[in-house]
């Protein structure tokens, strides 16, 4: 019995060891981490992610075009409206990728430039706000085209899509409706 024991944490002393000695990744090595990876945290706290949710919920506006009373006018307005938008946020993609790669290639010296750095830092930061106002504008454009119930059945529709993915709680107003 004794014997057992002692293997026994002798095998526990083992993993702990293990488990505690495998290396994290170094400040140099976290340039392995995929932009994007590190980006979406940043864009989580900027707000910045919220610029997919418009495509998003332009889908769901043609998708569930007769359930939000869209007519085929309104439906002729918004499909190119809605395909403009999707090429700009394949170009913004690819652009802020590009400019993610040559800030990389800045950083990949130990004794890198900090000014071509910082420039290239205020390059993303213009393609992000750059798109980001592009978006709003599409928007604009569209929420123009609706009729204030539209809208309201639009809203309405993003939240609960919202709510469904489990990004939020329903609010006691959003219930009442």
């Amino acid at each position: 019995m004794k014997t057992f024991f002692r293997l026994s944490l002798m095998m526990i002393a083992v993993v702990a060891l293990l488990l505690t000695s495998v290396p994290l990744p170094a400040f140099s090595q976290m340039t392995d981490m995929s932009m994007k990876e590190h980006r979406e945290g940043h864009e989580h706290m900027m707000g910045m992610g919220h610029m997919d949710k418009m495509g998003e919920m332009m889908d769901n506006c043609i998708e569930h075009a007769d359930n939000m009373g869209l007519t085929d006018d309104q439906l002729m307005k918004i499909k190119p409206i809605h395909r403009e938008m999707q090429k700009k946020q394949a170009q913004y993609k690819a652009d802020l990728k590009i400019s993610e790669i040559n800030l990389m290639e800045i950083m990949d010296v130990k004794d890198f430039d900090i000014e071509k750095a910082d420039s290239a830092v205020k390059k993303n930061e213009e393609i992000r706000t750059a798109h980001h106002i592009e978006m709003l504008k599409a928007m604009k454009e569209i929420r123009t085209i609706l009729t204030d119930d539209q809208f309201k059945k639009m809203q309405k529709m993003h939240k609960m899509m919202n709510m469904e993915m489990g990004k939020k709680k329903p609010s006691k107003r959003m219930m009442k409706k």
